[in-house]
């Protein structure tokens, strides 16, 4: 949904952007924010309307065409989506496969076969009667995850908000101190909705065509520690936006957006993926899985009151980047975080795209590259 920033940027106080349509005396004069809600409720409906007439109904029970004998012999099942904002990360689901993304993520585990040097089978080890849910990696993986959630929903939350806070006109690098930035740039509504629009565009364009590539050539483990480690960065350049030239504003806006999405679509499905890949077995998984998503759930909470009230007192004594720095601080607190997460060996994880793709390198040979399992076989002397 990312044409969804635009269609309320674009719409919204239209007596202010559409004077000659839209009359101030008016009733959009009155509710200025009207018209984009109208249009989405139009849109919601003919959603309804056409999905009513237009899709095939799936359920056995409600086909006309179904007899007594079919219901005994079908069923029908409704998966359930995780929801999501427009921007933000949707809550963790490690059941899907899908991880985050729209691609197909396939991940293998190397076996140990134990066998005598005569050839004999090892008895196999009894497996222990109660399994550690929550080890030190699942723990540690879980807190990355809360980490993560946490500083990117600040930023999901400050950026229109700085985008649009007024500032005091040009500002200059020689008439003010790095540390002086009261406001933010000022852009009117609708130029931070087509914006925001872009934004969504930029994520969609990594996650489809930079992710795959990127996860076959350095491994989940590496590219999770590189966009960790990276991550700070997103956090400390944007207060500095307000320094560029108005002809470098917007290409600042867009590096920003472009940094930070790199780093963000690409971390969230590799902490799923890692903590998946900790859990201890799969009959624990729903367990891990709920823990991740109560975690993810909490930051999510916590996220956007924090950097509001951080954004607002930033402003009260002339330093909006306050804010966008305690979000810095917050993801320098994951980087630290790596020395305590050990990465898992004997496991590997194929990222396969969710339709051929020839334009990113490499995802032609993913899909070509048959799947390899590995078994390592451990020879030991019969015991007396």
């Amino acid at each position: 949904m990312f044409h969804a920033p635009a269609i309320g940027g674009l719409l919204a106080r239209p007596t202010e952007s559409y004077p000659s349509v839209f009359s101030p005396d008016g009733l959009f004069g009155k509710f200025p924010y009207l018209l984009p809600n109208l249009v989405c409720a139009s849109l919601l409906l003919f959603s309804i309307v056409g999905g009513a007439l237009c899709l095939q109904e799936t359920h056995p029970d409600l086909q006309p065409w179904s007899t007594p004998e079919d219901y005994d012999n079908s069923t029908a099942q409704s998966p359930l989506l995780p929801a999501a904002g427009a921007t933000a990360n949707s809550g963790a689901d490690l059941r899907a496969e899908s991880y985050g993304t729209f691609n197909h993520i396939d991940m293998h585990e190397d076996e140990y076969w134990k066998v005598h040097s005569d050839g004999s089978r090892r008895p196999a080890t009894p497996p222990p009667v109660k399994i550690s849910v929550f080890t030190w990696r699942v723990t540690m993986l879980v807190i990355a995850l809360g980490i993560f959630t946490y500083h990117s929903m600040t930023f999901d939350h400050l950026l229109p908000i700085f985008l649009q806070d007024e500032g005091s006109g040009d500002v200059s690098t020689l008439k003010h101190s790095p540390l002086n930035i009261p406001a933010g740039l000022g852009l009117s509504t609708q130029t931070v909705g087509v914006i925001m629009s872009f934004d969504g565009i930029i994520a969609l364009v990594i996650q489809s065509l930079v992710f795959p590539p990127l996860a076959e050539w350095l491994g989940v483990w590496k590219l999770f520690v590189l966009v960790t480690a990276l991550h700070p960065i997103t956090y400390l350049i944007v207060p500095f936006l307000v320094f560029l030239p108005p002809n470098l504003v917007f290409t600042g806006i867009f590096t920003c957006l472009i940094i930070r999405n790199f780093l963000s679509i690409i971390d969230y499905p590799l902490l799923l993926i890692l903590i998946k890949q900790a859990s201890p077995s799969p009959s624990v998984l729903g367990k891990v899985n709920g823990l991740a998503a109560s975690v993810g759930a909490a930051c999510r909470t916590i996220a956007p009151p924090i950097a509001g009230f951080l954004y607002s007192a930033g402003s009260q004594i002339g330093f909006t980047g306050v804010a966008w720095w305690g979000s810095a601080l917050v993801a320098l607190i994951g980087t630290f975080q790596l020395w305590f997460i050990k990465e898992k060996r004997d496991v590997s994880t194929i990222v396969r795209p969710a339709a051929p793709c020839r334009a990113a390198v490499g995802c032609r040979s993913i899909e070509a590259a048959p799947r390899k399992d590995i078994v390592h076989i451990i020879v030991t002397e019969p015991e007396d």
